[in-house]
């Protein structure tokens, strides 16, 4: 997702949680030191050129939205006495965009400038005179104004509850453009003349008021949307991350980074984290998106996987042949048929998992995992109850690299130590990956609706950092237009 033409909408999708926050959250004289995720978007990553249609959506969604209240006035004038009227059923039709700028202002807010927004308004003028016999006179006449804009808002976010609020309340509307249309030749001109003159400064402030409110409004609905979306992100049934803010975000003029709590919740318990080494210096601005990830919360979600039972693979067929079928030599031959017994590896099943909680370090070399592992090989004859054929108990250290490519995660074990605790066999499940099961996780999440482009995943002594460019799925928020306004 990136965060209008380039960033408009960008900016209220991902920066929703990346922007100033006001001083309503207190975070103490060390923030940095409870900082379990980081996120840092670069400019270009803001700049999304498809970004342009979304912009216009959430331009046409604010006019749309709209209530446009009846306008009513009155005025003197010579001969004709006092003229009345009344503008209602406002209506906007026809709204194109032609270009817009973005400007990220240090530690200030992102401000945003849509130029030459065209847009039609339609209703009902209703007009009458009361002249000096007496005499009153009331017509009806359908209207048009054309108009040309120009739009600059100034988005800050503030911080309430440790959760962000978007204020686009800083908007401003510049008219180059304001004609009236009459329908119907019949009209003098003098009448177009008149009403333009009279309604042209109370349309204006309207406009501006309207227009300006909802757009707040759309900000802060879209707002809501996209903490929905994090949050389901973040949750896995009761397992659940923590991503309230844990210092104010910063602006920069390249980039705008947020930093959050990280918690892993289980069960209605946490850990606390106090000693964080992050320092923005560990990031830098060549990607478009980072994300860095202490070894706590890693650890942490470790922990609560083993605790949630997990941590467990069952293996059978393919996979199960895989396996065992490592090495082609006479000795494993005769160790496979040894095992199973002459029967096959579809009427077998492997279970590996977890004894003891994962200790997880986070090393330049990768991610080091520690556990104590069990493996038990049952066999299924026909006709009989299972037979455990196979069991033993490891103790294993193995250093993990992580890759992800063609919308995959790849754990590649790059080094082990293996110490059998209850039984030796040739036979060695260490090299079983949970890749796919990550992966199908982060799928569930939509993840793979996202293009990821050329990711890095580099680990740290105590933290690890995903780098990557990206595109984002422009039809979760047509659902966000279609449903939500």
């Amino acid at each position: 997702m990136c965060w209008a033409g380039r960033m408009m909408l960008g900016t209220f999708r991902v920066l929703l949680v990346l922007v100033h926050a006001a001083a309503a959250c207190e975070f103490g004289p060390f923030p940095y030191r409870a900082t379990g995720i980081v996120c840092r978007m670069t400019k270009p990553a803001a700049l999304l050129c498809e970004l342009n249609q979304e912009t216009a959506q959430v331009i046409q969604a604010a006019f749309r939205n709209a209530k446009f209240p009846n306008i009513t006035g009155e005025r003197s004038m010579r001969l004709l006495g006092r003229v009345a009227y009344g503008l209602s059923n406002i209506q906007v039709n026809d709204l194109s965009i032609e270009q817009s700028e973005v400007e990220l202002k240090e530690d200030d807010a992102i401000h945003i400038v849509i130029k030459n927004v065209s847009a039609l308004f339609k209703g009902t003028l209703t007009y009458g005179y009361s002249g000096a016999w007496f005499l009153q006179l009331f017509h009806s006449v359908d209207f048009e104004i054309e108009s040309s804009i120009d739009l600059q808002l100034n988005i800050d976010l503030l911080c309430q509850k440790e959760q962000v609020v978007p204020d686009a309340s800083d908007c401003y509307l510049a008219f180059h453009k304001l004609t009236l249309h009459l329908q119907g030749d019949k009209q003098p001109g003098w009448l177009k003349q008149l009403f333009t003159d009279f309604i042209s400064f109370t349309l204006k402030l309207v406009l501006k008021r309207e227009v300006c409110k909802e757009i707040n409004a759309v900000a802060q609905t879209l707002t809501n949307f996209i903490l929905d979306l994090a949050a389901s992100f973040v949750r896995d049934k009761d397992i659940i991350v923590d991503i309230s803010l844990a210092a104010d975000p910063v602006i920069k003029a390249s980039y705008i980074e947020s930093h959050h709590k990280g918690l892993v919740l289980y069960q209605n318990s946490s850990t606390v984290l106090s000693d964080s080494v992050f320092s923005p210096s560990l990031l830098t601005e060549d990607r478009m998106l980072y994300f860095w990830f202490s070894e706590h919360s890693i650890s942490s979600l470790a922990a609560a996987a083993f605790l949630d039972g997990r941590l467990v693979l069952n293996l059978r067929g393919e996979k199960l042949q895989e396996l065992f079928e490592l090495e082609d030599t006479e000795v494993q031959q005769k160790a496979v048929q040894t095992i199973f017994q002459g029967t096959s590896y579809n009427d077998s099943v492997a279970k590996v998992w977890s004894l003891s909680q994962p200790q997880v370090s986070l090393q330049p070399e990768g991610t080091v995992v520690r556990s104590l592992v069990a493996v038990e090989l049952s066999i299924l004859p026909a006709g009989e109850e299972p037979q455990v054929s196979l069991y033993m108990e490891k103790e294993i250290t193995v250093t993990i690299q992580a890759t992800y490519a063609e919308k995959k995660l790849i754990l590649q074990p790059v080094d082990s130590s293996i110490e059998i605790k209850v039984f030796k066999c040739t036979a060695d499940p260490s090299g079983v990956s949970i890749g796919s099961a990550l992966t199908s996780l982060m799928n569930s999440k939509r993840l793979h609706l996202f293009e990821i482009i050329n990711p890095e995943i580099i680990t740290r002594k105590g933290y690890v950092i995903v780098q990557l460019d990206f595109g984002f799925p422009s039809h979760l928020l047509l659902n966000f237009f279609d449903k939500e306004l």
